[in-house]
């Protein structure tokens, strides 16, 4: 199938099921199950590519698997913290309900399919490697593998983590500062970042795959500027006060390093 027809095919598809999740959401009250549908969708997603595209099988199914399991993971691990919490909704939800009160549902609606179309948007890797029709695996195509490997590992490591120390009550209130979250203040994001960079590693062997650089830059942009760090560090000062800023100081945002000394 042509590349533009089949994305408007996973278009078409994503908008539809968005919508389903629009009104159970509603019919629930907990919009935050959206993110969850977002992570799920990139496996519908390369299933749907996996099958319509037109390069190498091989490759097709090796891309649709890596992404699958990703897909997964992810969603499953939201799947438990979003539904662990209802019907207690996610803060940031709690907040658009404020802000956009005035017209809440039409708008809620139109964030939701602009979800969906994001799925889309950023499963451009998948497209562009699953066309490719070399039988071939490249060299950047195995490095792609080898880097989404330690990147799905990393970012499973840091929720366990995460999640361990908080189940442990004699953490209640504290900052989470071990294992990989000693070495950055948010090692899921940053693995998770890895994640779509692999993938784009991946697409770089296919014909046009450089455009696949656009999806780890998009990721990027949001973890640091839009709804990743800057939301989740203003949540964490406000419940955690100056034991979170002293963990700002001594440890890295984003990238693992080193923690620095307190002043």
């Amino acid at each position: 199938m042509n590349p533009l027809l089949l994305a408007g095919v996973a278009t078409v598809v994503l908008c539809l099921g968005f919508a389903g999740i629009y009104f159970l959401a509603r019919r629930i009250d907990n919009y935050g199950i959206v993110d969850i549908a977002w992570s799920y969708a990139f496996a519908v997603t390369g299933f749907i590519y996996a099958l319509g595209a037109t390069g190498a099988l091989s490759r097709r199914i090796v891309l649709a698997i890596m992404v699958g399991i990703w897909s997964v993971r992810l969603g499953t691990h939201l799947y438990v913290r979003v539904m662990g919490h209802h019907p207690v909704e996610d803060g940031r939800y709690v907040q658009l309900r404020d802000d956009w009160k005035d017209n809440f549902g039409p708008r809620m609606a139109r964030f939701f399919q602009m979800q969906a179309v994001s799925v889309v948007v950023l499963a451009l890797p998948f497209l562009l490697a699953m066309s490719n029709s070399d039988p071939n695996f490249h060299p950047l195509e195995i490095a792609g593998i080898v880097l989404w490997s330690i990147a799905i590992v990393g970012e499973a490591l840091a929720d366990a983590q995460l999640n361990r120390f908080k189940r442990d009550p004699a953490n209640r209130g504290k900052v989470c500062a071990v294992g990989l979250w000693r070495f950055s203040r948010h090692p899921n994001y940053f693995f998770e970042w890895m994640i779509w960079v692999s993938y784009a590693v991946f697409a770089a062997a296919a014909p046009w795959g450089w455009l696949g650089v656009l999806s780890p830059a998009i990721i990027l942009y949001l973890l640091l500027r839009v709804t990743g760090i800057p939301l989740t560090e203003k949540q964490s000062v406000r419940s955690r006060g100056d034991a979170y800023r002293a963990y700002q100081r001594t440890t890295s945002a984003f990238v693992p390093w080193f923690p620095r000394r307190a002043r």
